[in-house]
């Protein structure tokens, strides 16, 4: 398999390639309804292993291994009230003996109890956290000064971690993403049409793109955007972060014309639910077993299964759905799935 530069800084926290699995059962379901459907396959990185893993852990291992180098005590980033990468980096920092600082915002805008008090926001305390929690509106850049300000007051040396890890160095890992999937289906033996996954805060979506670009491979990758709500708010950061990434690890250029992404299905907005979800996370946890989460997989697999429906995509593709993990995201919306 093609591999990354190996002088990038580095802090293993994960072991080894996560699964590539078919999801037969998936397949049937879809087919019963009379519809045509292509051959599925899973890459489980909700499998990393980090506190419940999913795709941050990767990023992370880049992004903690740069703090270290540059000397850093204390690491400081920041996400919605629920956000996955939140989680992901205050269990990496325990792992490697940092401090973690999490600038939390209300940003969502949905109302239900557990949504402030379980799921990731709880697992962000027991991993020991230092939570900032700051009210919808405020100023990102007021609170991100006054936490950079405590901490110097205290003497550390802090360590900003951008939204979601989304920039050239987290990117890094989903270049060897890309690698390893393709990797891992000529192992299998069969060739892939196309990569679907959901796109948030761009930075995986980047790092796919730039792997692509390493590998001078032609297989589509079809985002799903679960934040941004058209191209034309999307474009251009994505471009940026995917040229830097795809520029550190001596790829080609990423262009207008790689990219590919179905805003339909977004919803209200960020984080609020929408029924397509809901059936999409309960049939692919009813067929495989596998679980999907509110926020992310489960708008990306819900784009993913309304394409195969209309028959956007082909009963003779082969595609692959990057599962980025979240399922601790499920227990803040109890409501959605028949709790109280």
């Amino acid at each position: 398999m093609m591999q990354l530069p190996d002088t990038l800084p580095h802090y293993p926290l994960m072991d080894g390639p996560t699964p590539l699995q078919e999801m037969p059962r998936l397949r049937e379901a879809l087919l019963s309804e009379g519809q045509s459907c292509p051959r599925l396959f899973i890459k489980r990185d909700d499998l990393t292993g980090l506190a419940g893993g999913g795709n941050k852990t990767r990023k992370l291992e880049y992004l903690i291994g740069d703090a270290l180098e540059k000397g850093a005590d204390t690491v400081i980033t920041a996400g919605a009230v629920q956000s996955n990468h939140a989680r992901q980096t205050a269990a990496a920092a325990a792992k490697a003996g940092l401090q973690a600082h999490l600038i939390l915002f209300e940003t969502v805008g949905y109302d239900e109890p557990a949504y402030k008090t379980s799921g990731n926001l709880l697992l962000d305390r027991i991993l020991g956290a230092q939570i900032h929690l700051e009210p919808k509106g405020a100023d990102a850049g007021a609170a991100f000064e006054k936490v950079l300000t405590e901490i110097g007051d205290a003497g550390g040396t802090p360590y900003l971690i951008p939204v979601g890890g989304s920039n050239a160095i987290g990117s890094t890992a989903y270049a060897q993403v890309f690698l390893e999937i393709m990797s891992q289906a000529d192992t299998l033996g069969f060739q892939i049409d196309r990569i679907v996954h959901a796109s948030g805060s761009l930075g995986t979506h980047a790092g796919l793109l730039a792997g692509r670009a390493l590998a001078k491979s032609t297989t589509p990758i079809h985002a799903v955007s679960v934040s941004k709500p058209d191209r034309t708010s999307l474009l251009d950061d994505l471009l940026e972060i995917a040229n830097q990434t795809a520029e550190r690890i001596g790829a080609g250029a990423v262009f207008d014309e790689d990219v590919h992404v179905d805003f339909r299905h977004l919803g209200e907005g960020y984080g609020l639910p929408t029924p397509s979800m809901v059936s999409a996370v309960e049939l692919v946890a009813r067929t495989e077993g596998i679980l999907l989460d509110p926020v992310y997989t489960g708008k990306g697999m819900a784009g993913l299964i309304s394409s195969i429906l209309t028959g956007e995509i082909s009963e003779n593709e082969t595609v692959v759905f990057l599962h980025t993990g979240g399922m601790p995201g499920l227990f803040a919306y109890p409501a959605q799935f028949g709790g109280e």
